[in-house]
């Protein structure tokens, strides 16, 4: 069995000043993908991870500071693709890929709209693009697991007050209508295969005390390709875990 993990770290430097490391070592998963972490790889120290078990794989932005990918693993990969040869997205480092045998475990950053027009306009070419992409890539690499930060809430469940937020970057119809044809596509959501009940989320705002009222949002998927279907044995959230405004969430694979 392999435990990975999804983080969207909001910063890794910040996050390892919070005790990332430590529970790292505690939590102890395979493999993990790791989304915003806002360094170039010289600035992260992949000393300290090497010295947990880990292999670390890092595809940073061109703009300092800012989006990030990256993956940890226990066990080494016999590739690593960086990015997915857009040079407008990979500009913005939201795209890493390893392969184990004939698993690929990709760790990927959606953008968010939340900033304006330009940007949800932005959004909805990426979705275009990586779902393009994706089902390529599909052809020769039919066993997926795309873990990350899509940005966007898939259902209804998947939000707090979803009657109020449907004019909200995340959870927009047009992002939803996406969503569904990904999903259409041949890909699983893995934690509602296992969880169907609301209030489950991954990400809260920093504002008006959201975290501790659960007043979140589910923008934080390992989505498995039908292939995989029978190699995965349980999905989790870790709501507890507090490195980010994200936490981190959890599939269990057999392969």
């Amino acid at each position: 069995m392999k435990k990975i993990i999804s983080y969207n770290v909001n910063g890794i430097r910040a996050a390892l000043k919070k005790g990332f490391a430590e529970w790292l070592k505690e939590e102890n998963p395979d493999i993990v993908c790791i989304q915003e972490t806002k360094a170039q790889p010289e600035q992260i120290d992949s000393e300290l991870f090497e010295k947990l078990g880990y292999k670390s794989y890092w595809f940073s932005a061109q703009k300092k500071g800012y989006s990030g990918v990256g993956i940890l693993s226990k066990i080494k990969p016999d590739h690593v693709e960086y990015g997915m040869g857009i040079e407008k997205y990979d500009n913005e480092g939201r795209f890493i890929r390893a392969d184990f045998g004939d698993v690929s475990v990709i760790s990927v950053y959606h953008p968010s709209g939340s900033s304006g027009d330009l940007r949800q306009a932005f959004k909805m070419q990426w979705l275009i693009d990586f779902q393009e992409y994706v089902n390529e890539l599909k052809k020769t690499r039919k066993k997926l697991i795309i873990s990350g930060d899509y940005n966007i809430c898939r259902l209804w469940i998947d939000i707090h007050n979803p009657t109020k937020q449907q004019k909200t970057s995340g959870f927009l119809p047009e992002e939803r209508d996406w969503f569904q044809s990904f999903v259409d596509d041949g890909f699983i959501d893995s934690f509602r295969k296992f969880n169907q009940e609301p209030h489950n989320y991954s990400w809260w705002s920093y504002r008006a005390n959201a975290r501790n009222n659960n007043k979140g949002w589910r923008i934080d998927y390992h989505m498995i390709s039908e292939d995989l279907n029978d190699s995965i044995k349980d999905a989790s959230i870790l709501p507890d875990v507090k490195h980010s405004d994200h936490c981190p969430v959890v599939v269990i694979a057999d392969f």
